[in-house]
C-alpha cells in the first residue's frame, strides 16, 4: 500500500542542546514517507543554524526562518508551508517512538477517522518518567466528538497536538481568521496567537468536524519535562495568565456545547466552575481587585450560579464548598490557602 505524505511541525525557539535529539527520533522513523518542518522561531542561541545543519543531511527536512512571535505563529506558518496529506506535532524539546507515526496512519486507516492519537508520558532531565492524567486504552478505541469532548471537560482527555495525527482537510482555512507574520504575510489563524493553553481552544473548535477519534494504546509520545520551556515557566504572573485564558477557553466551550452537543451542558458548567477556581488559586492576590474585570466578572458568575453549582452532578461536595467560599470571600480564602501550603511546605 502506498504511503501518503505526513508532515511533522516542529516550531524552533532557543533549544539547541535538544534539538537533535528531537530530529533524529523523526528521521528514524519506520514512516518513512513523511517531512519534517523545522520553524524557527527567531531563535538566538544558535538554533536557527542547526535546522541549516540538520536539514543538509537529510532532505526530508525543510527549514523556514521567521522572527520570534511565539509557537503559535511557528505552528501555523508550518501548516500553511506543508505539503502532507496529513499534520502532525513535535515540540523540538521531546521526541518520539520511531513506529508512533506508522502505528497513527494506519490507525486513521484501519477505523477510517479524520484523527488519530496515542498516548505520552513525562521524563525528567533524571530521565525519571512523571505520572500522567491522560491514560491511554488497553485496546484501540473509536471515541466519537462528544464523548472525547466529555472527557476533555472532566480532565481526562489529551487536549496536545503533539500526540496525534490528522488528516490535512481537517484545518479548513475559510473557517479561520487570518494573522500577519512578519516578513512571510497573511496565514489563517488556527492556533490562536499570544494564548496560552492553544491546543485546548484549536481542538474544541476543530472536533465538531472530526466526527471520532482514534485513541490508541501505549506511550510513544515522551514530554521533555524542564523548567524554562514555553509550557512549564514556573511565575505567578504566567500561572494568571494561562489560567485567564483558561477561563476565557470554558466560555467557548459553554458556547459549543450549547449549539452542538447540549446533552454536556452540565459537564460544560463543571468545566467553567473548575476553570473559575483554578483562576482565583493562583492569581496574585494583589490583583484581586475591582478594577480588574476578569476577577471581577468570575467573582459575580460563581455568586450568580451558586444554586446551579450545588445541583450539579459532576461536582463533589468539597467543589461546592470551595465554589460558595470563593464566590462569599475570594480574598480571605486565597489568604488562608496560602497559609495552609506554607504549613504544609509548598510554596
Amino acid at each position: 500500500m502506498k504511503q501518503e505524505l505526513i508532515s511533522v511541525i516542529v516550531p524552533v525557539y532557543n533549544v539547541r542542546e535538544y534539538l537533535t535529539r528531537c530530529v533524529r527520533s523523526l528521521q528514524a522513523q519506520t514512516y518513512e514517507n513523511l517531512e519534517i518542518l523545522l520553524v524557527d522561531d527567531g531563535s538566538t542561541d544558535g538554533s536557527g543554524e542547526l535546522c541549516d545543519e540538520l536539514a543538509g543531511e537529510d532532505g526530508r527536512i525543510r527549514v523556514f526562518h521567521k522572527q520570534n512571535g511565539g509557537s503559535s505563529s511557528a505552528r501555523n506558518l508550518g501548516i500553511c508551508r506543508a505539503t502532507g496529506a496529513y499534520l502532525g506535532f513535535v515540540d523540538s524539546d521531546d521526541y518520539v517512538d520511531e513506529d508512533m507515526y506508522e502505528r497513527l496512519y494506519q490507525g486513521i486507516c484501519t477505523y477510517q477517522t479524520m484523527a488519530a492519537q496515542i498516548g505520552r508520558d513525562e521524563i525528567t532531565p533524571k530521565g525519571e518518567v512523571l505520572p500522567d492524567i491522560c491514560i491511554p486504552p488497553k485496546k484501540p478505541e473509536r471515541i466519537t466528538a462528544s464523548d472525547f469532548l466529555r472527557e476533555l471537560l472532566m480532565h481526562r482527555g489529551d487536549c496536545s497536538f503533539c500526540t496525534k495525527l490528522f488528516r490535512r482537510e481537517v484545518f479548513q482555512r475559510e473557517s479561520f481568521p487570518v494573522m500577519e507574520i512578519p516578513g512571510v504575510g497573511e496565514v489563517p489563524e488556527f492556533f490562536p496567537d499570544g494564548l496560552l493553553n492553544e491546543d485546548f481552544r484549536l481542538l474544541i473548535l476543530l472536533l465538531p468536524g472530526l466526527g471520532e477519534i482514534v485513541s490508541l494504546p501505549g506511550h510513544a509520545y515522551h514530554v521533555f519535562y524542564r523548567v524554562g520551556s514555553n509550557s512549564r515557566k514556573e511565575s505567578r504572573e504566567l500561572f494568571s495568565r494561562v489560567f485567564g485564558d483558561c477561563v476565557d477557553n470554558a466560555d467557548l466551550v459553554a458556547e459549543i456545547v450549547e449549539k452542538q452537543y447540549p446533552v454536556l451542558r452540565d459537564v460544560a458548567f463543571r468545566f467553567g466552575v473548575f476553570q473559575r477556581l483554578e483562576y482565583l488559586l493562583h492569581i496574585p492576590v494583589s490583583r484581586m481587585t475591582a478594577d480588574n474585570r476578569q476577577y471581577r466578572e468570575i467573582v459575580g458568575f460563581l455568586r450568580h450560579n451558586l444554586i446551579r453549582v450545588w445541583k450539579n452532578p459532576y461536582l463533589t461536595r468539597k467543589n461546592k464548598l470551595y465554589h460558595t467560599l470563593f464566590a462569599i470571600a475570594p480574598k480571605n480564602l486565597r489568604r488562608v490557602h496560602r497559609l495552609t501550603m506554607k504549613l504544609r511546605g509548598i510554596s
